[in-house]
């Protein structure tokens, strides 16, 4: 499973948020990593200019083989809170979309 990470020019830290980043998303869907091809993270401070505020967004897509692409996203103060609730919700649709697959 391969984690591309994007970031906008707001986020600081680019080294550290990365390894945040494969940390929460290898703990989140890492399980799955026979079916996910990729998973691709886009941060971004949506309100750079202005402090405060659920202002750090975070989305993910994952790339599942034979799949239509899952992506979710999560708006949060910290970058750290978004990535995390959002490798939440990933892990929470990939069982979903894996377990509807298994009933059929």
């Amino acid at each position: 499973m391969q984690i591309q990470v994007n970031t906008d020019n707001h986020i600081k830290g680019r080294e550290d948020v990365v390894r945040l980043v494969h940390s929460c998303v290898e703990g989140a869907v890492g399980r799955f990593a026979d079916r996910i091809t990729r998973v691709e993270v886009h941060l971004s401070d949506t309100n750079s200019h202005k402090s405060g505020g659920d202002d750090k967004r975070c989305v993910l897509e994952a790339r599942l083989a034979g799949l239509q692409p899952l992506a979710v996203s999560h708006q949060a103060t910290t970058i750290e809170l978004a990535v995390t609730e959002a490798a939440d919700k990933l892990e929470r649709s990939v069982e979903s979309a894996l377990g509807r697959l298994h009933d059929r």
